[in-house]
């Protein structure tokens, strides 16, 4: 059997470009581009599933590596997994946000971690709440469905084909999706804490003898605490809801790539 070269373009082409595509996917995926993971096992996990799926996927466009070509298509594979993992990325976000909006409203802004996730100083209970997002998430099984929508959109976005306008709109709605789903989650903390500062203030006003700093700020955190424990009671249900909706965002983004 005589190799030529174009065939030999072709079989590295079908690990080529997927590559791109599920390596960028797992850079800017939550959990799988975590900053304690290695590089080196992020990428070897990503070419272990592309060597993989590589029989599942339609034939890679017959392109030579060594051009022009071939460096286009590969910044769009990049760029299309970026956006991917952006989608999740926004979806964790929401619970992060959530213990933030939590800590500023009971007194805790100043208990501050580092977030080895986004490479920022958060407040504790975002980090709290992402560790649980992060188990149910993994509990649920959700990140196998992550792999097996990434490994889908080979057939149903083809390498090649583009990144439409309405994609790449649905990822900068996701960012209004981002903020209302956090408010919603920490209306009720917000609410409580509002009418307990409201409250404190009537003290003050009726008796300006007594100290409401140092009534209200334990005060304060024990309403906090008890607004939490309601919080995280009533995160399993929504967060199922909110799981279907990344999901069908997700979906969403490999259809409208077409």
């Amino acid at each position: 059997m005589q190799l030529t070269f174009a065939d030999l373009s072709q079989w590295l082409g079908q690990l080529w470009w997927p590559f791109f595509r599920i390596g960028a996917a797992f850079l800017a995926l939550p959990f799988f581009g975590d900053a304690l993971i290695p590089v080196w096992v992020r990428s070897l996990l990503a070419l272990s599933i592309v060597v993989i799926t590589a029989p599942l996927m339609p034939p890679m466009p017959a392109v030579e590596l060594f051009s022009m070509t071939s460096l286009f298509l590969a910044f769009e594979q990049a760029l299309w997994g970026v956006f991917f993992g952006l989608i999740l990325h926004l979806f964790f976000t929401i619970f992060t946000m959530l213990g933030q909006i939590v800590s500023m409203q009971m007194g805790l802004g100043m208990a501050i971690m580092n977030d080895p996730v986004n490479g920022l100083s958060v407040a504790i209970l975002g980090r709290i709440f992402l560790l649980l997002s992060t188990l149910l998430f993994l509990t649920l099984e959700g990140h196998l469905l992550v792999i097996d929508i990434l490994v889908q959109s080979f057939v149903i976005w083809p390498v090649g084909s583009g990144l439409s306008m309405s994609a790449l709109n649905q990822v900068i709605g996701l960012f209004g999706w981002m903020f209302a789903s956090a408010l919603a989650l920490a209306l009720p903390a917000i609410v409580s804490m509002l009418l307990a500062n409201i409250s404190f203030g009537v003290m003050n006003r009726a008796a300006p003898s007594l100290n409401v700093y140092a009534l209200g700020f334990p005060m304060t955190m024990l309403l906090g605490l008890f607004s939490i424990l309601l919080t995280v009671t009533g995160i399993p249900s929504r967060y199922t809801a909110l799981v279907h909706e990344v999901l069908r965002h997700l979906n969403g983004f490999v259809v409208g790539g077409v």
